[in-house]
């Protein structure tokens, strides 16, 4: 296994997220599978363990907790995450919202508390906000609530070790974020994977973390298993240039490339994967300058993307004032994943903001350098949010 230096540590560049654990006919985790899997991930160096508030049903804390409970406590590092991008605070009040409405909550400390004792541990290693993004940002900075306030006095208390936040936001969030609380966080969980480093803005959001020299936590590498079971164009052009290599060893390697990554978290649901990507990480075999350019070859012939280069001249000349780049780069998002992944953005922008504002002027199609059809794409884009 290759380890990588954090301050006084030394992390396992694969680590294992538990929130694809396997499961039984009744949808609960498979505790004889799930338990083999973590056990042979800790024995076989991986010493990074991922978990969250809600992670199957609120029963993964419980269940890694139990199985890592077996090894000593400093030989592991784990983390969990406070679940703000589903809570609200309204009228001093706070509580769950969505398909978690039913749920009665008093305080933040109550959460914290709660997941201490399910995890089986007197403190977190890492400590995450969970999703600082558009929909969760204003409750992340709510100073009468306190949820930073809350959480630094418990790292003061030594209850955490080292605080950070994961966010599925815009690069703008995370900027805005960072500067809301300067030198406050010192890491950050990102999706990121080749695909994703020009459909969601990855690219941008890694290079703002690598700039600010804060190290990056990855989730989704193989974007849910999409990129390990790739259209046949895409996978065609990676089965030429490495036979012997599997298609989600490519997105991996694409990660050991960058210098910022510090963990690579997993979602290992067998321990067939398991067991191939710790082979993965335990070689030093990052993909090279010419195999990254393959990659993102591979990534733009996985969908009918509009190649927008973000010059931003046509924002200049729109009379709406609309972030336009952002809203293509919003619309590939829709057209190859759906609505599921947008709803944070979309859920924090205001109505001027939306693709529906777009009157269809053709100011920002006229000075666009490839002749976009710039206000038919603002169509589409807004037909695909209803």
């Amino acid at each position: 296994m290759i380890y990588k230096p954090f301050q006084d540590l030394s992390l396992s560049t694969l680590g294992m997220g538990n929130m694809r654990l396997p499961t039984n006919e009744k949808g609960t985790i498979d505790r004889q599978k799930a338990k083999e899997i973590i056990e042979y991930a800790y024995h076989n160096g991986v010493n990074y363990f991922d978990v969250a508030y809600r992670y199957h049903g609120g029963e993964a804390e419980s269940f890694v907790g139990e199985v890592l409970s077996e090894f000593p406590r400093d030989s592991f590092y784990l983390a969990s995450k406070m679940p703000g991008h589903m809570m609200n605070y309204v009228d001093g009040k706070l509580g769950f919202q969505g398909y978690l409405s039913d749920f009665h909550v008093d305080s933040i400390s109550e959460i914290f508390e709660e997941q201490l004792q399910k995890c089986r541990v007197e403190y977190f290693d890492f400590y995450l906000l969970h999703n600082v993004c558009e929909t969760s940002y204003d409750f992340y900075t709510n100073e009468e609530l306190g949820v930073v306030r809350y959480l630094l006095e418990q790292k003061k208390a030594g209850r955490i070790k080292h605080l950070g936040f994961s966010s599925h936001g815009r690069p703008e969030t995370i900027e805005r974020f960072l500067d809301h609380y300067p030198g406050i966080f010192e890491f950050v969980q990102i999706q990121l994977n080749y695909l994703d480093w020009s459909l969601q803005d990855a690219g941008k959001k890694y290079e703002l973390l690598a700039k600010r020299n804060i190290p990056v936590i990855v989730m989704e590498p193989v974007r849910g298993g999409a990129l390990a079971n790739l259209p046949e164009k895409s996978a065609t052009m990676l089965k030429e240039a490495r036979p012997e290599s599997s298609l989600a060893s490519w997105a991996f390697r694409f990660l050991q490339s960058l210098p910022n990554v510090l963990v690579v978290l997993s979602g290992m649901t067998t321990l067939e994967q398991l067991k191939e990507n710790i082979d993965i990480f335990s070689k030093d075999d990052a993909a090279t300058k010419e195999e990254t350019a393959l990659l993102f070859k591979a990534a733009n012939a996985m969908g009918d993307f509009v190649p927008c280069t973000g010059c931003r001249y046509c924002v200049e000349d729109c009379p709406q004032h609309l972030d336009i780049p952002k809203l293509i780069t919003m619309y590939n998002e829709l057209t190859f994943a759906g609505k599921r992944t947008l709803n944070f953005t979309i859920g924090g922008m205001k109505e001027e903001e939306l693709p529906s504002a777009c009157i269809a002027c053709g100011a920002c199609q006229r000075v666009c350098p490839q002749g976009l059809p710039i206000p038919e794409i603002m169509a589409k884009f807004a037909d695909g949010l209803k």
